[in-house]
């Protein structure tokens, strides 16, 4: 586990966003309410809430943090529904696990209500899409979801890109990747 106990705290904050592909008949029954599990963006909301507090329980090494808040909203499209989390704190370490937890969570919660209507739906394109506080500064992602590179050759220290296979735990744990 890093040591965050040198750092002071500071406001963090950050913004995740994924998305549930489904046919229309599917996003028209979750918009009218009518999925016959209850009511489909409400027990997602909750079910992302609780998981951007359980956080630490599920993704080892990652270290608990009191949440200030967290906040799940969505937009209902054609073929989609969009999920976006946000998770706010004062503490030494960001709380972008914490933002992707919770936009995870809360899109495994609308496929599992609406599976009985819509077998074929995907869950995607979850991702950080901003990030403020720390000693990294602000994060924006870009709107066509390119991200800056890590170092000057886009490479962590070990000289391990993105989409690299890591062979040797050693090499990964030597890296000096930033998110």
């Amino acid at each position: 586990m890093v040591d965050v106990t040198p750092k002071d705290p500071t406001h963090r904050r950050a913004i995740a966003r994924g998305k549930v592909f489904m046919t229309p008949e599917t996003t028209s029954l979750v918009a009218r309410g009518a999925i016959s599990k209850g009511d489909v963006l409400a027990v997602a909301r909750v079910a992302g809430i609780q998981a951007a507090k359980r956080t630490p329980d599920l993704i080892p090494l990652c270290h608990p943090l009191l949440v200030g808040s967290v906040f799940v909203n969505f937009r209902i499209e054609d073929t989609f529904i969009q999920v976006e989390a946000q998770v706010e704190t004062v503490d030494r370490t960001g709380v972008e696990m914490e933002a992707l937890t919770a936009c995870s969570i809360a899109c495994l919660t609308i496929y599992d209500m609406c599976k009985s209507a819509d077998r074929s739906m995907e869950i995607g394109e979850i991702a950080l899409w901003e990030k403020t506080g720390g000693r990294s500064g602000h994060y924006r992602r870009d709107a066509a979801g390119a991200t800056p590179p890590t170092g000057a050759d886009g490479a962590g220290s070990a000289g391990i890109s993105s989409g690299d296979v890591v062979d040797d735990i050693d090499q990964l744990l030597g890296s000096d990747f930033t998110e």
